[in-house]
C-alpha cells in the first residue's frame, strides 16, 4: 500500500492515526513536530505518498513544515489536521500545497476515507 508520514505532537492522536492506517496495510513513519517531520521528509527525499500533519505544534507548525516541504519537493501530497478554526483559515491560503484539511475531533472511518481519496487522486 502507501507510505505515509504522520506528524502530530499529541502522542495519543499520533498513535491512534498511525494504528488506524497500519491496520489497513499502509507503511507509517511518525514525527512529533514539524522539525522532525521535515527531517524525515528530507532523509528519504520525500519518498512518501502522503504527509498527514497537525497544524498547531511546537518547534515548527504544520503550515510552516508544509511550505518548506512543498518548496523542496513540489507535488508532495499533504493533508493537515486541526482542532482550531483559525488554523483552518490559515491553511486555506495554501492552495496548491495542501490537498485537504480535516477538523478534529474526527471519526477514524472518516480519517481513513479522506486518506484513501487523497492517495487515489
Amino acid at each position: 500500500m502507501a507510505k505515509i508520514l504522520i506528524v502530530e505532537d499529541d502522542d495519543s492522536v499520533r498513535a491512534m492515526t498511525s494504528r488506524a492506517l497500519k491496520n489497513i496495510g499502509h507503511a507509517i513513519d511518525e514525527a512529533a513536530d514539524g522539525v522532525q517531520g521535515l527531517e524525515r521528509i528530507h532523509a528519504c527525499a520525500a519518498d512518501y505518498d502522503l504527509i498527514v500533519s497537525d497544524i498547531r505544534m511546537p518547534e515548527m507548525d504544520g503550515i510552516a513544515m508544509a511550505k518548506e516541504a512543498a518548496r523542496a519537493y513540489p507535488g508532495l501530497k499533504i493533508m493537515l489536521v486541526t482542532g482550531y478554526a483559525d488554523q483552518r483559515e490559515r491553511a486555506d491560503e495554501l492552495h496548491g500545497i495542501i490537498q485537504d484539511v480535516l477538523l478534529k475531533p474526527f471519526a477514524l472511518a472518516d480519517f481513513r476515507t479522506r486518506v484513501s481519496k487523497l492517495l487515489a487522486a
